[in-house]
């Protein structure tokens, strides 16, 4: 008898566009230098949004962007949310969520305790702990270590086609329950209320979203679970759902489906939230590191 192997996903071209692309890693991630972020016409919109698609995560080296060049440049793209549900945004602007470990740790010390604060983040996808979690998040690079402190980015869409037909198709029956607690309830209890969407709220509420989602743009179907946000699959028990989890957090970040990028000084990167995971390796020490971020609203995963 002839065991004939199923094929492998064709790998999809790379759009024609009009400037210059620079594949980072053979799964995603692409720097795109030469261009101006301030000064883009329509049709160069639309390559980058291509190009951000085919690749899941793009940069842009070399801008000199302000708070409000950067949340004009995401516009373009998309209708920012709040800064974060949790987190206040800058004071002046607060579509813009500013990242600086530095002074979570001071503000931790204030009240005795940095045992929990990390100078990292470790794998996961942005506010998957709301109902509709954004549709992409675009970083700004404002002040970065000299060594150290890059993002790792993973291709969810090539983690979930690397699994075994019969598993694509018992996890595409499953949900997942997302919750935020953990890593904000002591915030959320500090502050008083968080606001998504212009509602606000006191209080962290699981919600449910499918193992598998498909791209509303590209139709293309990745995992969507992630160790910062995923407690449990509905359907199993407690042991089952454990150890299935288990197994695909440490899948979905096996290191040929990842990229890893080093940040400069007014480097923007735009990632697809929808399809990706990622990460901060905390391993800068005491030097500074300050990104601000502009999160795009997104849809209802299905």
């Amino acid at each position: 008898m002839t065991i004939t192997a199923p094929e492998a996903p064709a790998a999809a071209t790379a759009p024609d566009v009009p400037f210059e692309v620079i594949p980072l890693s053979g799964n995603l991630g692409a720097e795109i230098p030469g261009l101006d972020l301030r000064t883009l016409d329509d049709d160069t919109i639309a390559a980058v949004r291509a190009t951000w698609l085919h690749y899941k995560v793009v940069f842009f080296p070399g801008q000199d962007l302000t708070p409000q060049d950067h949340l004009a440049f995401a516009r373009r793209f998309g209708e920012p949310t709040e800064g974060h549900p949790v987190i206040p945004g800058l004071p002046d602007q607060p579509e813009v969520f500013q990242i600086d470990y530095t002074q979570a740790r001071e503000l931790a010390a204030a009240y005795g305790d940095v045992s929990d604060v990390s100078r990292g983040l470790h794998w996961h996808t942005d506010v998957t702990f709301v109902r509709r979690p954004p549709l992409g998040s675009i970083l700004r690079a404002v002040e970065v270590p000299r060594a150290g402190g890059d993002t790792l980015f993973s291709n969810q869409e090539a983690a979930f086609d690397d699994l075994s037909p019969a598993l694509q198709e018992f996890l595409s029956t499953l949900t997942a329950v997302h919750d935020g607690q953990d890593q904000f309830k002591v915030i959320l209890d500090l502050i008083g209320e968080g606001t998504w969407e212009g509602k606000t709220f006191t209080k962290l509420e699981p919600v449910e979203h499918p193992v598998v989602r498909t791209h509303p743009e590209t139709g293309k179907r990745s995992l969507f679970v992630n160790p910062g946000f995923t407690s449990r699959i509905k359907e199993l028990k407690r042991t089952e759902s454990d150890a299935l989890l288990a197994y695909l957090f440490q899948h979905s970040v096996r290191p040929e489906f990842t990229v890893r990028y080093h940040w400069q000084p007014g480097t923007i990167a735009f990632w697809d939230n929808r399809a990706t995971q990622h990460a901060v390796v905390g391993d800068y020490g005491d030097h500074r590191r300050v990104i601000q971020r502009v999160t795009l609203r997104g849809d209802e995963p299905r």
